[in-house]
């Protein structure tokens, strides 16, 4: 009888020992944008609609790889936006809209989860990748922001090379500066952000050994005036990471994203007012935001890999990921 009774022992135990672990298991997921704002059905043809869920799903797909074999979430963020800074479809990298004088000047951060370190650039006019640069300024140097001539040059020194501005500068985005130009000649008046295209790319990811990351990068506002910076390169505003809370990274008018200290304030509500991830972003976004007069999103995931994306504008290209599940895009608001 005992014979007997060992061998089924020990499958019960197994059998609770395999359940246990399966409840308890390492999670990890991430969640992408590709910029909000005026996005809604009958803008896009259905060819320009696939274009966009195409690219997403390959970023999705990519983000995944990379943390389902275990690489770290710093290194899935930076992929990952590296892969939308080269596509033309959004305002970042190739692509990126034209300031009032006509060139391209972008923002990037990134930020450690684990280690609440960061790095961001803005204003380069020369950098391919600037998320993979905000990287390099977070692991080589003892600084976090570089702008301009100062950035490019730390970038040469650490062995980027430097481009022509007429890299970024698609026809698309020619024409919508162009246009930009010709009314307000026409209307003699200045024009508000919230009368601009909206858009940025950016990552929040969590890996295997729990650690959480976000980037961000744009190029701003479409016919910005030149040196102006919004929040993709500010810790807080536009990006945040933090292993007790969350991973954050925001699309939308960047100076009220800076007043709200948005992304920051979704982690803080988490962290010292016991909310959970949807909720905080609910109130920053949908309440906060909103009542100041501010349009964008964010994209977020939690220490345990819930996912949340939030935004007040008619749509924000969006996608998520988590634990080898099926991929999830989606672009309108009633998605």
């Amino acid at each position: 009888m005992k014979k007997l009774l060992y061998p089924v022992l020990a499958a019960a135990l197994f059998i609770i020992f395999s359940c246990s672990n399966k409840e308890n298991r390492t999670q990890y997921g991430l969640v992408i944008h590709g910029g909000s704002g005026n996005i809604y059905k009958g803008k896009y043809t259905s060819e320009e609609e696939n274009a966009y869920k195409v690219k997403l799903m390959e970023a999705l797909t990519l983000g995944d790889s990379i943390l389902n074999s275990g690489g770290s979430s710093l290194e899935c963020v930076e992929k990952v936006i590296n892969l939308l800074e080269d596509s033309p479809l959004f305002n970042a990298g190739k692509g990126a809209v034209l300031t009032n004088v006509g060139t391209c000047e972008l923002d990037a951060s990134i930020m450690d989860g684990r280690t609440l370190n960061a790095g961001a650039v803005a204003g380069v006019q020369r950098i391919k990748n600037p998320i993979s640069l905000a990287k390099t300024v977070m692991t080589n140097s003892r600084h976090l922001l570089l702008t301009g001539d100062g950035a490019e040059k730390f970038a040469l020194e650490n062995e980027f090379n430097l481009i022509d501005n007429e890299y970024f500068r698609t026809k698309k985005r020619y024409d919508q500066w162009q246009n930009s130009i010709e009314k307000k000649l026409k209307q003699k008046e200045h024009r508000t952000e919230k009368d601009e295209k909206l858009g940025t790319v950016g990552c929040a990811a969590l890996d295997l050994n729990g650690n959480l990351a976000a980037g961000t990068s744009t190029g701003g506002i479409s016919s910005k005036r030149f040196g102006r910076v919004g929040d993709s390169p500010i810790i807080g505003a536009g990006t945040y990471a933090n292993n007790k809370t969350c991973a954050v990274s925001a699309t939308g008018t960047g100076e009220y994203f800076i007043r709200n200290v948005a992304a920051y304030d979704i982690s803080a509500k988490m962290e010292y007012q016991g909310k959970s991830l949807n909720e905080a972003a609910e109130e920053v976004i949908i309440s906060k935001l909103t009542e100041l007069g501010g349009s964008g999103g964010i994209i977020a995931i939690d220490n345990k890999a819930n996912i949340v994306t939030k935004f007040n504008t008619k749509g924000m290209f969006r996608g998520s990921v988590k634990n080898g599940e099926m991929p999830i895009v989606k672009l309108y608001i009633d998605e």
